[in-house]
């Protein structure tokens, strides 16, 4: 599959778990990643965390904004506060829409909008977390073609996020962050070699 973003979910513990999935990324990765993770407006601010990650990865991590390109070789981050959506397969949007399972920034509606944009070439990853935000998300992905990951609840801060995934949607592999990182590289790689 020639897949063409990546989206991943995370909560409670997302901090620490999408630090250790981008550090486990191989040099060169190239496809874009948008990240929706689960935050009060309060500190850390939307710089902050871009900071906080972008010390785990040789990748450009900055905020999204709205109407903005999608790139290869970026992090996006949701705003804190905003849900971040898949506009069409270069162009992100930002929206103030009510929060979505008590959410804003949402799961469920980035993966939602990454299905409908990208089809079967997206790869979704739900990381830990206390909600059952991005399940149905994930189920919309896997429904359309694309990869499905998920962290192996047993090595999540809280397991209740992947468990819901797992619970909602066959999914293509369930393993600890470090491997996800690598699999994203192979998944990346693979495409490279198509090319």
């Amino acid at each position: 599959m020639d897949y063409g973003v990546v989206v991943i979910g995370s909560s409670f513990g997302g901090l620490q778990a999408v630090s250790t999935l981008l550090a486990a990324l191989p040099e060169g990765f190239h496809l874009p990643i948008v990240i929706a993770q689960h935050r009060a407006t309060v500190p850390p601010s939307d710089g902050e965390l871009q900071s906080i990650w972008q010390r785990y990865t040789s990748l450009v991590v900055c905020d999204a904004v709205d109407k903005a390109p999608i790139l290869p070789g970026r992090v996006y981050v949701a705003p804190a506060d905003y849900h971040v959506m898949i506009e069409t397969r270069d162009r992100l949007a930002l929206s103030t829409e009510g929060p979505v399972l008590w959410a804003r920034p949402s799961i469920d509606v980035l993966f939602e909008t990454a299905a409908e944009a990208y089809r079967g070439a997206v790869i979704g990853m739900i990381l830990t977390g206390a909600s059952a935000d991005g399940s149905q998300g994930l189920r919309a992905i896997r429904a359309r073609g694309g990869c499905a990951l998920v962290q192996d609840p047993a090595s999540a801060a809280c397991d209740v996020m992947p468990r819901a995934a797992l619970a909602a949607t066959p999914v293509d592999h369930t393993l600890a962050l470090s491997d996800l990182g690598r699999l994203l590289g192979t998944l990346a790689g693979r495409m490279e070699e198509a090319r």
